[in-house]
């Protein structure tokens, strides 16, 4: 299954606007990047079943205090995978990836939490699976992973979404670290967006469901589809979000623009999932720019 053509002509649409819109103002991207990492922190660690709030996260990467007691393992998790997504805002665009940039990401994410697994693959004896899902032997993880990188790299014909919902699924699948294996490929999928030239998204523990089950969908039957449909849906609500700011109109909520245009609030919302209108969320809040 690949994106289909309205798909990608919307995508081609908002990305030429926000090329235009976004020349002289990368300082105000930036601060929508930085804004936005806790947001992001926190739904790829809760997709891991981490118990952090969006909030104790925020206080956690601004090193403040929090009202509960937190394990030691959650704080670094926060901390680590924020400098890891920091990591590849700067350098994505240097270096194209590969097995050692891969690595490299890992043992920032694992550091002061399992050093002994920081930073390198599974090695013999380390199985692991995620539900009934076994991950391939240990012995087999390097050359898949090279494999996959090479699909990835030597495509130059498929849809670049298509692409990266193929290598996520194919990196998840294999499952090459004893931990940190979903963290790393959705921060991999940034990673990917950024060398396109498109701004990062955001997969949220909300979707988690559907998340999931779009690797069962892969592994019973080879189908793409609700993965690229996470990663298309996920793209369009980051450059709505960031036109809305590089046009500088006013952010309100969803339900508050309903008020104003008398509009329901349900069939804003099914248009929001959809992103069939111009909205995006911030904190989990659903917002659109009011000009």
């Amino acid at each position: 299954m690949a994106i289909n053509k309205p798909t990608q002509n919307k995508i081609k649409d908002l990305k030429m606007e926000y090329e235009r819109l976004r020349l002289g103002k990368e300082s105000l991207l930036k601060i929508l990047d930085e804004a936005e990492l806790s947001e992001n922190v926190y739904n790829s660690n809760a997709i891991e079943n981490s118990t952090l709030t969006l909030k104790e996260t925020e206080k956690i990467l601004l090193d403040l205090e929090i009202s509960r007691e937190i394990s030691v393992r959650e704080v670094f998790e926060a901390k680590n995978l924020a400098k890891v997504m920091e990591y590849v805002g700067k350098k994505a665009l240097e270096v194209e990836i590969n097995k050692e940039a891969i690595l490299f990401l890992h043992k920032i994410l694992i550091s002061n939490i399992n050093d002994n697994i920081a930073g390198r693959f599974r090695i013999i004896g380390e199985y692991v699976r995620v539900g009934t899902h076994i991950a391939p032997p240990p012995e087999h993880v390097e050359l898949l992973i090279e494999g996959i990188l090479n699909e990835y790299l030597s495509n130059f014909e498929s849809y670049f979404i298509d692409k990266i919902a193929k290598f996520h699924l194919d990196f998840e699948t294999t499952h090459p670290f004893v931990d940190g294996n979903g963290r790393i490929g959705r921060v991999l999928i940034n990673y990917q967006l950024l060398r396109f030239g498109f701004p990062p998204i955001i997969i949220r523990d909300k979707e988690k469901n559907f998340y999931y089950k779009s690797f069962g969908e892969y592994r019973d039957s080879k189908d793409t589809k609700s993965m690229e449909k996470i990663v298309s849906l996920a793209l369009l609500e980051s450059f709505h979000k960031r036109l809305a700011y590089l046009k500088g109109g006013k952010i309100i909520t969803l339900t508050d623009y309903a008020k104003k245009n008398k509009k329901s609030v349900s069939a804003l919302l099914n248009s929001a999932r959809r992103q069939t209108i111009p909205v995006f969320r911030e904190k989990g809040v659903w917002k659109i720019a009011d000009f």
